[in-house]
């Protein structure tokens, strides 16, 4: 998700001072932004492709779901772990051995399709991404004000958000299509993806550095608080009903697309996600102007609207309808998502922003897991649109408290 909030600045950048090597700078924002979008691409390679892994080793779906929830597992840990240091080692310390994990990762899905395997890759692109995307957006904002001081961040925004969001969608596009139309299936959309990776971390190689060592530095976990006040709560369960969605739509939704709707296109599944993500790119990138308060607004509804709608496709075996509910839902839990960090972003101090935002995340990914493991423990004595149903009406409610928990933050105190 956009983090332009959550971005500290180094002291040579941020004073205004024009860095020398201002093409160099401008030729690394490019590099670093394709090597984001390539990680984040990645990790929703296996998306359109658990179908795949159903039929040939007999996965169930809670199987698939347990799959997914590792990666979450892994973005969790790394997010504690990791997410912090770069600020004080340096971008490209950081980005380059994230990235090496995911070749790891990519070697691991080249090796089988054993369950154990499945699970170390899906963990392994975690711990990549949990630190790629707060430190990749981070140089990405410091690439921009040292190419163009004094701009403002709009080309940052619109490009990180691409670069993240976008790229998740990309992934299970192009894994899609390759397993549609390839021989290998499950082993071509990794080969190339592994070509690609390596290609990324020789891009931010030669990337500038935009972070200057200062002194030693002790090692510590990052300190997780989402904050105080009214404002946080509603904040931190907007985070957990946006990133609901976006666990549901990542595991379970291709395997229900393929059986449940009969059509079986590996192509079409990662077109659907990719549908789902992209409408939520480009709503985030629409909204960057609004009020806080009229993304929440807007964002609730338009999540409400899409839950339903999606529901209502379950039901009635409508992938036209099923889609159009996605794509709103991806929508308004993309703009919701944006409007809870927003709101953190606001009301945290300067140095308990990063902190904050963390926690904000830190919320998110426990949604990204928890969601898709209850949906595949529900799936096992129940129908998958039953479990749907059930899924959706809770989110409903989920989505009514945060309504009210938003409009209680903004009475004013009583006396």
């Amino acid at each position: 998700m956009a983090l332009l909030e959550a971005v500290r600045v180094p002291r040579e950048i941020a004073s205004g001072r024009r860095a020398s090597g201002t093409g160099r700078h401008g030729a690394g924002f490019w590099a670093v932004a394709v090597a984001f979008a390539v990680a984040m691409a990645f990790s929703t390679v296996p998306a359109p492709l658990f179908p795949l892994y159903t039929a040939r080793d007999g996965f169930s779906t809670f199987t698939v779901t347990a799959v997914f929830a590792a990666y979450a597992v892994g973005v969790v840990v790394s997010l504690l772990l990791a997410g912090h240091v770069s600020d004080r080692l340096g971008r490209k310390r950081i980005l380059i051995p994230a990235l090496g994990l995911e070749v790891v990762a990519a070697l691991l899905f080249l090796t089988g399709t054993s369950l154990p395997l499945l699970l170390a890759a899906r963990f392994i692109t975690g711990l990549g991404v949990g630190m790629i995307t707060a430190t990749a957006t981070a140089h990405l904002h410091e690439l921009h004000a040292a190419h163009r001081p004094g701009a403002s961040g709009t080309r940052f925004e619109v490009v990180s958000t691409a670069a993240n969001i976008g790229g998740l969608g990309l992934g299970t596009l192009v894994a899609g299509f390759l397993a549609e139309f390839v021989t290998a299936p499950l082993r071509t959309p990794y080969a190339i993806f592994l070509l690609l990776l390596v290609a990324a971390i020789a891009a931010v190689a030669v990337s500038p550095e935009t972070v200057r060592r200062a002194g030693a530095y002790r090692y510590r976990p990052q300190r997780v608080s989402i904050g105080r006040g009214p404002a946080y709560p509603a904040a931190a369960t907007g985070a957990f009903a946006a990133f609901s969605v976006f666990g549901f739509f990542t595991s379970v939704a291709p395997g229900f697309v393929a059986g449940t709707l009969q059509h079986p296109s590996r192509f079409l599944a990662g077109l659907i996600v990719f549908a789902v993500f992209g409408a939520s790119a480009a709503a985030q990138t629409l909204t960057t102007r609004w009020t806080a308060r009229s993304r929440t607004v807007s964002g609730l509804t338009a999540q409400a609207a899409g839950l339903l709608t999606l529901v209502t496709g379950m039901h009635v075996a409508s992938l036209p309808v099923f889609l159009s509910g996605g794509m709103l839902a991806g929508i308004g839990a993309g703009v919701l998502f944006k409007a809870s960090l927003g709101t953190v972003a606001a009301h945290a101090t300067p140095a308990d922003r990063g902190a904050a935002l963390a926690g904000l995340f830190l919320i998110a990914y426990v949604a990204l897991a928890v969601s898709a493991l209850a949906i595949g423990m529900a799936s096992r004595f129940a129908g998958v649109v039953t479990v749907m149903t059930w899924f959706a009406a809770a989110l409903l409610a989920l989505l009514t408290v945060v309504a009210l928990l938003s409009h209680r933050s903004r009475r004013p105190p009583q006396p």
